[in-house]
C-alpha cells in the first residue's frame, strides 16, 4: 500500500508540474501575441499618418504654388508706349514689337505727368499728378507713357514729352489753356502748340503795340505770355514757328 500512495504522489506531482508547464507556455505566447499586436498597429497608425502628413504638405504645395501663379504678374519696363483706360484701377499700355499689356495701379503708383496728365509740356521737371487725372487722361484718349511695373502693377507711370511737330505755320491763333495753343491754316486744319518760357513772342500791333526797333520797324516789338493769352482768346493771324510741338516764335503778322 505504501508502494501505491507513493506512486500515486509522484503521479499526481507530474500531472500538476505539466499543467503549470502548459499554463506557463500559453501565458507566454498570449503576452507575445499580445506585443506582436501592438507593434503592427502602431507601424500601421505611424503609416497612416505618414501618409495623411504627406497628402496634406502636397495639397499644401499645390496651393501654394496655384497661389504663386494666380498673384505673380509680369514685371518690366514698357517703354514708349500708349496707356488707354479699361476699367477703375486698370489699364492697357501697348508697345510696338510688344503688343498690348495689361496692368493695374495701387495708391502707392507714382504718376508723373508732362502736359496731358497734368503739369505743362514745356516745363522742364514733370509734374507729380493723381490716379483721377491719369484716369481722366487715359479715357480721353491714349497717353504716350512709359510703364514700370511688378507683378503686374503699375509702381511707375511717367508721360513721355511727346515728339510733336516740327515746322512753320501761318494762320489764326487760339487760346486753349494756359501755355497751350492753337494754329489753323487757311483750311481750317488746327496743330495744337505749347509755350515754353524761352519762346520769343513778337508783336506788330495785334499780340501788343509796336514799336519801332529798328528802320522801318521790322523788329516789332517784344510782348509777354500775358499779352500773347489776351490775345489769342479773341485771335489774331500769325506766323508759328514750332520744334517738337512747341513753339520757338510766334510773330503776328498785323
Amino acid at each position: 500500500m505504501n508502494r501505491h500512495l507513493r506512486n500515486a504522489v509522484v503521479a499526481a506531482t507530474a500531472i500538476t508540474a505539466g499543467l503549470l508547464m502548459t499554463a506557463c507556455q500559453n501565458g507566454s505566447d498570449a503576452d507575445s501575441a499580445g506585443k506582436s499586436g501592438t507593434g503592427a498597429t502602431a507601424v500601421a497608425d505611424k503609416a497612416s499618418d505618414s501618409k495623411g502628413s504627406k497628402g496634406s504638405h502636397d495639397s499644401q504645395g499645390t496651393q501654394d504654388s496655384r497661389n504663386s501663379r494666380n498673384s505673380k504678374g509680369v514685371s518690366g519696363s514698357f517703354t514708349d508706349g500708349k496707356v488707354t483706360y479699361l476699367a477703375p484701377g486698370k489699364y492697357i499700355v501697348s508697345v510696338p514689337g510688344k503688343g498690348d499689356q495689361q496692368f493695374l495701379v495701387a495708391d502707392d503708383t507714382e504718376v508723373y505727368g508732362a502736359g496731358t496728365i497734368c503739369g505743362e509740356a514745356a516745363a522742364k521737371v514733370d509734374a507729380p499728378c493723381t490716379l483721377d487725372q491719369l484716369e481722366a487722361a487715359a479715357k480721353k484718349d491714349a497717353v504716350s507713357a512709359d510703364v514700370k511695373m511688378k507683378n503686374g502693377i503699375a509702381t511707375l507711370v511717367t508721360e513721355r514729352h511727346g515728339k510733336g511737330v516740327d515746322g512753320t505755320w501761318f494762320g489764326n491763333v487760339s487760346y486753349l489753356a494756359p501755355g497751350k495753343y492753337t494754329v489753323s491754316d487757311m483750311k481750317g486744319v488746327e496743330q495744337q502748340f505749347f509755350i515754353a518760357e524761352d519762346t520769343e513772342i513778337r508783336g506788330y500791333d495785334d499780340i501788343c503795340d509796336a514799336v519801332n526797333t529798328g528802320a522801318g520797324g521790322e523788329g516789332g516789338t517784344e510782348c509777354t505770355e500775358a499779352e500773347l493769352e489776351a490775345a489769342a482768346k479773341k485771335g489774331f493771324s500769325a506766323e508759328v514757328v514750332l520744334s517738337n510741338g512747341i513753339a520757338t516764335s510766334i510773330r503776328d503778322d498785323h
